[in-house]
């Protein structure tokens, strides 16, 4: 595979590796400069939901851009912006019906945080600061993201500087299920730990709990238990604690549903997207806030104390627009819904007997395999590096996957999620576990 040259200027984010360099897209390809084709598998991210070449999308940025590139949101708003946030408010179930623009994920989540701690201000509670989130979680990569996640190994260098979060039991059957434990009993036990994260920090003191409906990169597509976050919304409640939900991985139809919430039976009162909004085709991310938390603000001050410079960029907006638009119109979500579980039932014939699989997940287009050193256990690899090397070995036979390890106490366990556009054929689907096979095949052989 082709490698570009150290001696570059640009500050990449692995400065050390030589990295192919992406020229051009074709459906669910990226294609590099010697013409050698990757298929996506995880959508980078899980962010290219409609592929690489998706030419209505594509248009309709020409178009924005050539119309209006830039209006700064203090001055102006667009008709991109209005039309999207009109869009986005009637397909949100509840009553989620107001939506402020970021220009990505994490961005998304720290103005869900701001926005939570601003709404207890504007009702006088001013002791609600207390964020309460999950381990093993990752909502995002700047400080105040960061400090709300769960990730060890992205949280240990700048721990010193991240505020105190209180972090409760993740979600997670496959490892935290009791034996005698049915689902729901399970799903209960696991919510209770949010009402003694609050009666611990004192009701009056806690802002928000903060959740991915169903886990993500960190954990690997583990989709919550039945009734476990209509439990958590019910101890929200209790207690009079905002519910944020981050769907900026698992949202925007990732899962087979518009909305993850929706599956789950609950509406949260802010719900962090990204990724999936605008593909990848411009850089773009929201909140949608409940009518309660809007209001308040409305009532209260009169606006929200914070802002960025690409804030319901038009462009990107139009971007956005064009992708939802295409997710309905082709429908799309159904289609999720059926490769998703092509896609599964492929792993499962093909890994599901494997010694080193301890569990095949996920919901959607949102896939993950969880490898493990001995099935019977559940214990993980004895050394880290698995996913780094599944990775890399992967991308060299044309493969684009998200392995990740660590999820098990920060340094073992690993996962490879699968997260390809929702255009993919069959065939493409065959490729994609063709080539997992291979490579970790590969790995394995590497190091016994």
């Amino acid at each position: 595979m082709s490698a570009t040259s150290n001696r570059t200027s640009v500050f990449h984010r692995f400065p050390k590796a030589d990295m192919p360099r992406a020229v051009s897209g074709e459906g669910p390809y990226i294609i590099d400069d010697l013409g050698n084709r990757y298929l996506d598998a995880s959508g980078g991210a899980a962010v290219s939901c409609l592929g690489h070449s998706h030419q209505p999308t594509i248009k309709a940025v020409q178009d924005a851009v050539a119309q209006l590139a830039f209006a700064h949101t203090s001055f102006f708003t667009s008709e991109a912006a209005e039309t999207l946030a009109a869009f986005l408010s009637q397909a949100a179930p509840g009553d989620l019906n107001h939506v402020y623009y970021l220009s990505g994920g994490s961005e998304a989540v720290e103005a869900a945080l701001k926005l939570a701690r601003q709404y207890y201000v504007e009702k006088g509670e001013l002791s609600r600061s207390r964020i309460i989130a999950r381990r093993q979680s990752y909502h995002g990569n700047t400080l105040g993201a960061l400090a709300a996640g769960g990730n060890l190994w992205r949280r240990k260098m700048f721990e010193p500087i991240l505020v105190d979060v209180s972090h409760i039991a993740p979600c997670y059957e496959y490892r935290e299920r009791g034996q005698d434990e049915t689902e729901e009993e399970y799903g209960l036990r696991a919510a209770g730990e949010l009402e003694t994260a609050i009666l611990e920090a004192g009701p009056e003191n806690v802002m928000c709990f903060l959740a991915e409906t169903v886990g993500g990169a960190t954990l690997g597509a583990v989709p919550p238990v039945k009734g476990y976050l209509r439990e958590i919304r019910r101890i929200c409640d209790k207690y009079g604690v905002l519910l944020i939900l981050d769907e900026v991985m698992c949202g925007m139809g990732r899962t087979g549903s518009l909305f993850a919430y929706e599956q789950e039976g609950v509406c949260p009162d802010l719900v962090c997207i990204a990724k999936g909004l605008g593909a990848g085709y411009q850089p773009i991310g929201a909140v949608i806030a409940s009518a309660r938390v809007f209001d308040a603000i409305v009532e209260g001050t009169g606006f929200f104390q914070h802002g960025h410079t690409y804030t319901g960029h038009p462009t990107a907006c139009a971007a956005a627009l064009a992708v939802q638009t295409a997710i309905r119109d082709e429908g799309l979500l159904a289609r999720v819904g059926e490769r998703g579980r092509q896609l599964k039932q492929l792993l499962e014939d093909r890994f599901g007997a494997r010694d080193y699989v301890g569990d095949i997940r996920g919901r959607g287009l949102f896939l993950a395999v969880e490898f493990v050193a001995d099935r019977a256990s559940k214990a993980p690899f004895a050394e880290p590096g698995f996913a780094a090397q599944l990775k890399k070995t992967a991308l060299a036979k044309g493969l684009v996957c998200y392995p990740m390890g660590g999820l098990v106490d920060g340094r073992l366990g690993d996962h490879v999620m699968l997260a390809p556009p929702y255009i993919v054929e069959e065939s493409h689907l065959d490729e994609i576990v063709d080539k997992l096979d291979s490579a970790i095949d590969d790995v394995l052989r590497a190091r016994r």
